[in-house]
C-alpha cells in the first residue's frame, strides 16, 4: 500500500474513533445514558407524584417514603424484584406508562372516570374529596363557600369534581384556581390569599397533623364526592397486574397492609379488602 495512502487511513480511523468517543460522552451528557435502574423482568418500577402526602413523598432524610411506595416495596420484596420509586411529571404520566419507563402508576390514583384508560388493580383504598379552611374563618359548610375563594391542585380528583358532577358547588364561588401543589394551596390558606382548599382527606389529614398547630385548621363533615384508589397498569400487561395482585390480597390477609396505614396514619376505613 502507499505510504501516503496509509497514513491518510490512519487519520481517517482515528478520527473515527475520537467522534465515536466524543458522541458517546454527548449522549451521556444528554440524558442517554443515565443511572436510572434498567427496566426488566426482575425491576419493578412505581410512578408517582413526589409531592403527595402520605401516598409518596420526600421525607427529610431525602428519601422516597409513603403509604402506596411502601406497599409496593413489599410487594417486590415478596417476589424478590428490585423496587424502583420513580418520581414523574403527573401530567406526562400516560406518557411514562406507554413508554415502559414506569411499570404502573401508584400513588393515590383514581380510578373513577378512569376505568377503560388503564389496567386496573382492585380499588384498595376508599378516598374522600373535602375542604379544608381555616377554623376562626367562620366556614361551616360547604354553602358557606358561597362567593369565597377556593384552590386546589392541578389534575387533581377534587378538581375534576369540582369540574363535572359537583360543578353547581363550584359554580358559587369567586374563583377556582389551579395551583402546582397542596403544599402551595396550604400556604395560600395560612396567608389569606384563599378561603378553602378543596384535596383528599388523607391528603388532608396529613397535612395538617404536619402543622405546629393543628388547631388551626378544619375539615367541613361535608365532602364533594368520594372515589376508590387503585394501581394503574398498561394494558395488556395482564401477568405483572395479577401477580402484584396476588401479592396485595395475601398483604391484606396477613395484617400488612393494616400496619403500613397505621405507620401513616390512615384509618382501617379507609381500606377495602378483596
Amino acid at each position: 500500500m502507499n505510504k501516503k495512502i496509509g497514513f491518510i487511513l490512519a487519520l481517517v480511523l482515528v478520527s473515527l474513533m475520537m467522534l465515536g468517543s466524543v458522541s458517546a460522552g454527548l449522549f451521556d451528557f444528554m440524558g442517554g445514558n443515565s443511572n436510572q435502574t434498567a427496566n426488566d423482568e426482575n425491576t419493578f418500577i412505581v410512578g408517582f407524584d413526589a409531592e403527595f402526602p402520605p401516598y409518596g413523598y420526600k421525607d427529610d432524610n431525602g428519601s422516597y417514603v409513603g403509604f402506596d411506595l411502601d406497599l409496593a416495596k413489599e410487594v417486590c420484596e415478596r417476589n424478590n424484584w428490585t423496587f424502583k420509586a420513580q418520581p414523574i411529571d403527573w401530567d406526562a404520566k400516560d406518557a411514562e406508562l406507554e413508554s415502559g419507563s414506569i411499570d404502573c402508576i401508584w400513588n393515590g390514583f383514581t380510578i373513577d372516570g378512569r376505568e377503560n384508560d388503564y389496567l386496573w388493580s382492585n380499588p384498595y383504598f376508599d378516598n374522600k374529596q373535602i375542604f379544608v379552611v381555616k377554623s376562626d374563618s367562620g366556614i361551616k359548610s360547604i354553602a358557606d363557600l358561597k362567593g369565597k375563594t377556593v384552590e386546589t391542585q392541578k389534575d387533581s380528583s377534587a378538581l375534576a369534581a369540582l369540574q363535572g358532577d359537583n360543578k353547581t358547588i363550584a359554580d358559587t364561588f369567586a374563583t377556582l384556581t389551579e395551583v402546582a401543589d397542596y403544599n402551595t394551596a396550604f400556604m395560600d390558606l395560612e396567608s389569606g390569599a384563599c378561603d378553602a382548599v378543596a384535596m383528599d382527606i388523607g391528603v388532608a389529614e396529613y397535612d395538617i397533623d404536619q402543622k405546629n398547630n393543628t388547631d388551626a385548621f378544619s375539615i367541613l363533615d361535608e365532602s364533594i364526592t368520594t372515589e376508590k384508589y387503585g394501581i394503574g397498569f398498561k394494558k395488556g400487561n395482564t401477568d405483572l397486574k395479577d401477580t402484584v395482585q396476588k401479592t396485595l390480597d395475601e398483604m391484606f390477609k396477613d395484617g400488612t397492609v393494616l400496619k403500613i396505614a397505621e405507620k401513616y396514619g390512615i384509618s382501617e376505613d379507609a381500606l377495602i379488602q378483596g
